[in-house]
């Protein structure tokens, strides 16, 4: 299948500003482009590409007085086959997980696992190990918060969340990871495109996408506790610990948020 994704963001600055962008596709899907997926500003500013730390495209600008427009519109291929459901994956020994997948048993700036650590081994130890455990911690969350764009906070951790008992789809994403960090199962932040395809529209303007992956049986497998169920057309921008690596921008000054569109839509054949 074919996907049209692409936003359309508008900054303000009160004067020139140090921005981080990570606006970009992930690595990993950028063989299936079908189109070009540059990114464009208004006023024309030079924007510098690196790879950060955890292999997501990140770039570099400075944003000028006054507004910057950003945008991007792309066709890319997708399966059109929904996340994988592996139940028989099996959760590995802390001593048997490579290097790179030790930071994600770690606490982090949204993963508070020292407040939930508790909680977790309470309420999921006598889960089957591995898949089974998982799918156990999204019931749990998918049925403990309440979807609400209203209830958005930026500052809202996993544990605030869980007092909360709502918030938005990076909340359901920060409190499912925590608890599987507590039960020693690697997870990580993800964030990207998700649009209302192989499901009835939602009555929500479209938004970029919080969902979570997890280590088990030596691959990296996508949950997600919001809407738990397999969905079909995600498209991954970037992974990290927690919503902090993966911001869509990072302002080292004064800036708003004034303009927000996201597409992602099937395009037919």
């Amino acid at each position: 299948m074919k996907i049209r994704a692409g936003f359309d963001l508008t900054y303000e600055c009160p004067q020139p500003t140090p921005m981080l962008l990570a606006l970009d596709l992930h690595p990993s899907r950028r063989a299936d482009l079908l189109s070009d997926d540059a990114i464009q500003f208004d006023p024309a500013i030079e924007a510098r590409s690196y790879l950060d730390g955890f292999g997501n495209v990140c770039r570099r600008i400075i944003a000028p007085a006054g507004p910057l427009n950003i945008t991007t519109n792309f066709l890319i291929h997708d399966s059109g086959r929904p996340d994988s459901v592996e139940p028989d994956a099996t959760q590995h020994e802390i001593r048997d997980l490579p290097n790179d997948v030790l930071v994600f048993l770690l606490g982090s700036r949204y993963c508070d696992t020292d407040r939930l650590d508790d909680f977790a081994w309470a309420t999921f130890s006598s889960t089957t190990p591995g898949w089974r455990r998982v799918q156990a911690i999204c019931d749990f969350v998918h049925d403990h918060l309440a979807f609400d764009y209203q209830k958005a906070d930026a500052l809202r951790s996993a544990h605030g969340g869980f007092v909360d008992k709502a918030g938005v789809c990076r909340d359901f994403a920060h409190l499912a990871i925590t608890l599987c960090r507590c039960m020693n199962i690697p997870a990580r932040y993800c964030t990207g495109y998700l649009g209302d395809i192989g499901i009835p529209p939602v009555p929500y303007p479209m938004d970029f996408s919080a969902w979570f992956e997890v280590y088990l049986g030596g691959h990296w497998y996508t949950f997600d506790a919001r809407h738990n169920t397999p969905r079909i057309g995600r498209i991954l921008m970037g992974t990290g610990r927690d919503a902090t690596d993966v911001a869509l921008s990072t302002s080292f000054g004064p800036s708003r948020l004034t303009g927000f569109k996201v597409i992602t839509d099937e395009v037919s054949s």
